[in-house]
């Protein structure tokens, strides 16, 4: 299969590469930090950015997507569901 943009760079801007189930915890990282959140199912999400900084988002519809740089999904505080990490 032929990709256009192999040999560019990906940038902030850039799509989403890759993606994976991101599991809420309030112990333990997502595999790796995030470009950004996919919520399938509604409800508040609890983060830790890669900043360190401690966020909530309350009454976030399904089907959104948050352009976050996210290290841990916090299981405390997180009510959304079918949530998938992209980068």
């Amino acid at each position: 299969m032929t990709d256009r943009y192999a040999d560019y760079v990906s940038g902030l801007e850039s799509p989403a590469q890759h993606g994976f189930a991101a599991t809420p915890s309030n112990s333990a990282d997502l595999p790796e930090v995030t470009r950004a959140l996919y919520v399938g199912g509604a409800g508040a999400v609890a983060v830790i950015l890669a900043s360190g900084a401690e966020l909530s988002f309350a009454g976030v519809a399904s089907g959104t997507i948050l352009p976050l740089r996210v290290r841990r999904l916090k299981a405390s505080g997180t009510t959304a569901s079918n949530i998938v990490g992209l980068v």
